[in-house]
């Protein structure tokens, strides 16, 4: 049996209570649809570094431009995509826009995923 026989059913047995069951637990198309977009957001390496620092501390635009060695520009276009995604959040002090992560679910988020990377396997 090669590996590409290994991973497939080999005969088709299809299991309609555990199909049904599934079925109804599945969240809705148009929650689906929102996750993949936001998995879409986090899929860029600017975005996931943003992410990063603010995980670790609030900053200004013009701290996350020095710690990433980007133009303030492009750091305000990347952070306006984050704040659509609803990841990140500002506030204005004075004439600097200070960021953070939107909520706790961010952060458990972004944990996450990285505790998943890191995981030894």
């Amino acid at each position: 049996m090669n590996s590409t026989e290994s991973d497939v059913c080999q005969v088709t047995c299809v299991h309609a209570e555990r199909i049904n069951e599934v079925r109804r637990d599945m969240a809705a198309e148009a929650d689906l649809q929102a996750l993949s977009e936001l998995f879409k957001v986090l899929g860029d390496m600017t975005r996931v570094r943003i992410l990063e620092a603010l995980s670790l501390a609030e900053l200004c635009v013009c701290d996350l431009a020095e710690i990433l060695a980007l133009s303030q520009s492009a750091v305000s276009h990347q952070l306006r995509l984050l704040r659509a995604a609803k990841l990140v959040k500002y506030r204005r002090e004075g004439k600097n826009a200070y960021y953070s992560l939107d909520d706790e679910h961010v952060a458990h988020l972004f944990a996450e995923a990285l505790d998943h990377i890191k995981e030894d396997r």
